[in-house]
Formats: structure tokens, C-alpha cells, sequence
């Protein structure tokens, strides 16, 4: 009886296994080590059992927050009660001895802002962190004219604020009244039953302390015995504003794209019948791949510049004004705000600020700005 030993495994056979797979597969484990590594960092990097605060919340810790100023407030004796609803404010006491200070304002639709004006015509006084330049244009109110992170002296009548100076990284004055003057506007600018103050920052935990910060923040909201501190909520706003950037395209939108798509294949089927041999020839330049690459992805990042899509809604807005005002296609935007000024009697302000320099810092601006300049030609159309 004969035995068959079996034969000796190769050494490349062995490198064939385990080995072998790990040396084919080495970019893509790199890959996932690396971004297993990214997820442990940034979960060791996130702050534990916090809670998240937007800035000047009533309730924040945080550098951007002011419960400090709420706590000095309740030490001299003023109730403050913070509300974060619509419906809440319903609910609230708002007697004549009540200040109500609305922080977060850039969450106001024209629904809850008209329904905080009514909310508060008993109150003492309504007073508004710093509007954004579509909230002033909602409730027509001052608008925003400069910007200071200097020093800025009271110098006004007004003997609450007598002697004393406000100060913080950045402080917003308005085109009314004269209180905490800088460059023809004013940082506490007086509105019809509301005041607007431009300087929130000097509420804050982290800047309360500079020059007479605290003094002027104490006088602006302990002046009644009631603060009610307002910080308004996306979920109060009605369906109809509540409106995403893709709601403001155009309903022709959708069926031109499917036709440009016909079209460009429509295209490259034409022009990939080949009628002949190819014809080689030498480029002028070299360019590299990698640089390529590069460039498409710099265009491809230009294309989402909220900058360049406001100029474009305010020059699309203006063309539109002329040709509905009689200037010609030619018209300056001076004359086609002097225009508009006088066919809607709204402030000259107001207008420039909404068709040429209205700062936009993010995709909520840009909506409102695009709803207030559809306001403005409807205004126009019919005023």
C-alpha cells in the first residue's frame, strides 16, 4: 500500500492570501483608517452634555450669549421672562411696566412680526437687536447706514444716557435719531412704537465689560420692573415663508433644463458621427491634468457666491423697474431708484439699500432679499 505525501506549498502561493489582498487593497484601507481616525477626532472635540445656543440667547454661557446681563437685571430687581414662541408671546403679560427686548430677529416672518407689533402696543417699550435690512424693510423701520468697532459716545438729550460710551466688535448705526451717534445715523434709533438698538454685541458675556457697556445695557433694558426677553422661532413662521432656494426659481425652470439636456445630447449625437478620420495636432500649450482639475473645481465653487447672485436678483430687479417706469434700458440705478422713491413715497434709503448695497450674509438673506425686491416691483406695479 502507497502513500502520496502532499506536495510542499510555494512561497507564492502563500503571498497569494491574506497578504497578497492587503497589498491590492492597501489605498483603500489608508482611506478608511483615515476617516475612521477624522470621526474619533471630531467626537473627542465635541463639547459633552452641552447644549447649543445662538448668539445673544438669554440663556447662553457662551462669549456670544448674555446671561450674565440677565442675571445683573434680576439682581436689581427686574423679572425677566425669556419666550422662545410665537404662541408663547400670545400667552404673556404685556402691561405698561413690561419692556420687551427681540433678540434673533432675523427669524421674524411678516406674520409674527405683525403679530408681535400688536402683541406689544401696551408695552413700555418694543425694542430690536439689530435688524437685518429685510426686517427693516418688513416692518419699515430704520435701515442700517454704517458700522463702527470704535468708541461711540452718547452725545444726545437724552440724560439716561448722559456721559456715557458704548463700545464692541462691531456696533450698526441706523438713519434715525441721534443717541450714540456715528457717521449720520444713530446706534439707538426711535421707530413708531419701537426702538431699534444696534449694538447687541454689548450685551454680550464677553464684552459687557468694555467701556460703559454695562452701565448702557442695564439703563436700555432694566428701565421697567418686566423685561420679556423675545427670541423668535423658525417654527413660528407661516408655510408660505418658509421658503427654500429652490422655491425661488422659476416654474420654467424644470422643463427648460430638460430641454437644454435634449438638446446637448441631441448635440453630441450629431457630432459623434464621424465623417472621417480624426485629424491630430498639437496642442499650443501643454496643460497639466492636474491643474485642469484644479480650475473646474475653483469654478464649480464660485458658482454657490451668494455676492454675485444678489447683484444679479438687483440688477434683474432694476432692468425690470426701468422698463415698468419708462427710464429705457439704459437708466442708471440712481435714476431708477429716484424713481421708485417717488412712485412708492418709501424712504430714498430703503430703496438703495434693497437695489444696490444691502449686506448679504447668508442663503436666509438672499430669500428675503428676493422676496423684498418681488414686494418693491408690486409695489410698483400697483402702487
Amino acid at each position: 500500500m502507497t502513500t502520496q505525501t502532499p506536495a510542499p506549498t510555494s512561497s507564492a502561493d502563500s503571498t497569494a492570501g491574506p497578504l497578497g489582498w492587503f497589498r491590492r487593497n492597501r489605498p483603500l484601507l489608508i482611506v478608511a483608517l483615515a476617516f475612521m481616525i477624522a470621526v474619533v477626532l471630531a467626537y473627542v472635540a465635541t463639547p459633552k452634555g452641552g447644549e447649543s445656543f445662538a448668539a445673544y440667547d438669554p440663556e447662553s454661557p457662551d462669549p456670544d450669549g448674555t446671561r450674565a446681563l440677565v442675571q445683573v437685571l434680576e439682581d436689581h430687581g427686574v423679572e425677566v421672562e425669556i419666550v422662545r414662541s410665537s404662541k408663547r408671546l400670545e400667552s404673556t403679560e404685556i402691561g405698561r411696566d413690561t419692556t420687551v427686548f427681540v433678540t434673533g430677529t432675523d427669524a421674524l416672518g411678516e406674520d409674527t412680526a405683525t403679530r408681535l407689533r400688536e402683541r406689544t402696543g401696551d408695552a413700555d417699550d418694543l425694542i430690536l437687536a439689530e435688524p437685518a435690512p429685510y426686517v427693516s424693510a418688513m416692518l419699515g423701520i430704520p435701515y442700517a447706514v454704517a458700522q463702527t468697532p470704535e468708541k461711540v459716545e452718547a452725545g444726545c438729550d437724552d440724560q439716561r444716557w448722559e456721559g456715557l460710551s458704548i463700545q464692541a466688535d462691531a456696533v450698526t448705526a441706523y438713519d434715525a435719531g441721534s443717541c450714540f451717534a456715528h457717521e449720520g445715523g444713530a446706534v439707538l434709533a426711535p421707530a413708531e412704537g419701537l426702538t431699534v438698538w444696534g449694538a447687541p454685541q454689548v450685551l454680550t458675556n464677553d464684552q459687557i465689560l468694555r467701556a460703559d457697556n454695562a452701565a448702557v445695557a442695564l439703563r436700555l433694558l432694566g428701565r421697567s420692573d418686566h423685561l420679556v426677553w423675545y427670541v423668535p422661532s423658525f417654527d413660528d413662521l407661516a408655510p408660505d415663508e418658509a421658503h427654500s432656494p429652490s422655491s425661488l426659481l422659476p416654474r420654467w425652470i424644470k422643463p427648460a433644463l430638460w430641454l437644454l439636456l435634449l438638446a446637448v445630447v441631441a448635440f453630441a449625437i450629431a457630432r459623434g458621427r464621424r465623417l472621417g478620420p480624426l485629424a491630430v495636432e498639437p496642442l499650443p500649450v501643454h496643460v497639466r491634468a492636474g491643474e485642469t482639475t484644479r480650475s473646474l473645481g475653483r469654478l464649480y465653487r464660485r458658482s454657490g457666491d451668494r455676492t454675485h447672485a444678489a447683484t444679479t436678483l438687483r440688477q434683474a430687479a432694476r432692468t425690470r423697474l426701468a422698463g415698468r417706469l419708462r427710464l429705457g434700458r439704459d437708466a442708471t440705478p440712481e435714476a431708477v431708484i429716484r424713481a421708485v422713491v417717488q412712485r412708492t413715497e418709501r424712504p430714498d434709503l430703503e430703496v438703495t439699500a434693497l437695489l444696490t448695497d444691502a449686506p448679504i450674509e447668508n442663503d436666509q438673506d438672499l430669500i428675503t432679499l428676493a422676496n423684498a425686491l418681488a414686494a418693491l416691483e408690486e409695489e410698483v406695479r400697483h402702487p
